[in-house]
């Protein structure tokens, strides 16, 4: 069996390469992004303060007891 011409070789990695980065590339285009990244004021800090402020008690005149 004959070799394969240097060219043959050179475009075959080519389009494997550029085959490879399109399918890279529309899958992370057709994905969206799952969530955004938690920003430091979203942090659990700021979300068990308005959780605690939910539940303290209040008196039926709506006053803090």
């Amino acid at each position: 069996m004959t070799p394969l011409p240097d060219r043959v070789v050179l475009i075959g990695l080519l389009a494997t390469i550029g085959l490879c980065f399109a399918l890279v590339l529309w899958t992370v285009k057709l994905r969206p992004s799952p969530e955004q990244q938690l920003q430091w004021r979203d942090g659990p800090a700021a979300h068990l303060q308005t959780w605690q402020s939910e539940a303290t008690p209040r008196a039926p005149g709506g006053q803090l007891s």
